[in-house]
């Protein structure tokens, strides 16, 4: 007989995990009864069509391909409710699972062809050991349908597409907070994230912490829009990463921000659009605001990859009126900052620009100590990662390594982003 099981999805600093498996037991367990050594728990991660993924070792061995499946480590187990809270007795039990980089198994999006897709994960649980209850002992059950899979972080966030004649899908998220005109924030996605699934485009990273309470009381309620790309956006219409420092999408993707504009007018302050995004999407952030100069009240690139020789001193004196915070990481071998942010800040500066900053980091550790493990140093995540600081709210030092202030006052990336307006 087969039994049903629930998922909980997590956003990450890392991405989307399975971290927690709900379990209906149909029987009143206590906590004492309960133990992680109960269960084993057997995941295969497929394609749409069924078939096993064969998928890369690890970032630094993408040349070794895997089948990914296996057994997963189940850190903590409980009774609980259906949502998975933790109770002293219930009648589901909740397996926590240990997920993060260290085990790939748990993730719930997989690289597929370069391109980050959400996987079909086939899991299989069995009961190793007896549970007993007051009335009776649970033996040998097996959990393998799922019957639901939670993501709470995205649960706010709406899909949409343009009209524009090259539409392009887009999600979006309407502020729950606040009264009147609210500003809007754009993130546009990485180079991994293109495609037809606008999920992808806010799930892949932890796009999800722009509408959280904490960022979103910053900005008094914000409007969230995260456009997506069917390819990426350095396409110049060629299909390939170019340094030519054009893309196919602009005309495309101006077209969006005002048709979303044009729907929300009486919600939406045009006086205060952010633009940012983190690597292809960084180098997009930098071709709108040189493009539509007196559109944007500031920009947050992050590891931002429009090519320096590509912007003349013509695009700098354009821009250098724009409030800009650059984030990039000294050890980033993707997008290489004295290639692209570091060569393009220093000419802003030099062309007498106000207002922008640059948070330059050595690399990028796991500050917040999500996937710290017990006697280790903190993990460090590949140097282009950069886009988990700002995410964050994590930015707060300057190029002089000082940190950023506004009328005296120490602030971080995203206090300053609420501050700016246009005249």
């Amino acid at each position: 007989m087969a039994r049903i099981y629930y998922k909980i999805t997590e956003i990450t600093d890392y991405g989307p995990f399975i971290t927690r498996l709900v379990l209906p037991v149909h029987a009143d367990v206590q906590a004492d009864a309960v133990r992680p050594e109960c269960f084993n728990v057997y995941v295969e991660r497929k394609d749409e069509t069924g078939k096993i993924l064969k998928l890369p070792r690890s970032w630094s061995e993408l040349d070794k391909l895997e089948e990914s499946k296996g057994y997963c480590l189940v850190k903590d187990a409980y009774p609980s409710d259906l949502a998975g809270r933790r109770q002293e007795r219930g009648s589901f039990i909740t397996l926590e699972l240990k997920y993060g980089p260290r085990y790939p198994l748990t993730a719930s999006i997989a690289p597929i062809q370069f391109m980050n897709r959400y996987v079909v994960c086939d899991w299989r649980i069995t009961q190793i050991a007896d549970i007993q209850t007051e009335s009776s002992k649970l033996s040998g059950m097996v959990f393998d349908l799922c019957a639901g899979d939670s993501m709470k972080q995205a649960e706010n966030f709406l899909h949409g597409v343009s009209s524009y004649e090259e539409p392009l899908k887009y999600a979006y998220y309407v502020p729950q907070t606040g009264g009147g005109k609210r500003p809007l924030i754009i993130w546009l996605h990485g180079g991994g994230e293109g495609g037809q699934d606008p999920k992808i485009a806010y799930t892949s990273n932890k796009v999800v912490n722009l509408a959280t309470d904490e960022i979103q009381s910053k900005f008094g309620g914000a409007f969230v829009l995260v456009p997506q790309t069917p390819t990426f956006w350095m396409d110049n219409g060629s299909g390939q990463y170019t340094r030519t420092g054009q893309s196919r999408y602009v005309l495309a993707l101006k077209a969006l921000i005002d048709e979303f504009i044009a729907r929300n007018e009486a919600a939406i302050d045009t006086k205060r659009i952010y633009i940012g995004g983190c690597s292809n999407g960084g180098f997009m952030t930098m071709r709108m605001i040189i493009d539509y100069p007196d559109f944007f009240a500031a920009a947050y690139p992050i590891c931002e990859a429009l090519y320096d020789e590509v912007i003349s001193d013509a695009d700098i004196e354009a821009i250098k009126h724009i409030p800009i915070w650059f984030t990039h990481t000294r050890n980033d071998d993707v997008v290489k900052p004295e290639e692209t942010a570091v060569p393009t800040y220093e000419r802003l500066i030099r062309a007498g620009a106000a207002d922008v900053h640059f948070s330059y980091f050595v690399n990028v550790i796991d500050i917040r100590g999500a996937f710290a493990e017990e006697g280790e140093e903190p993990y460090e995540y590949p140097g282009h990662f950069s886009w988990i600081y700002a995410l964050n709210d994590d930015c707060r030092l300057d190029y002089d390594g000082q940190p950023v202030k506004v009328n005296g006052r120490e602030v971080s990336l995203m206090d300053w982003l609420a501050m700016q307006s246009k005249p």
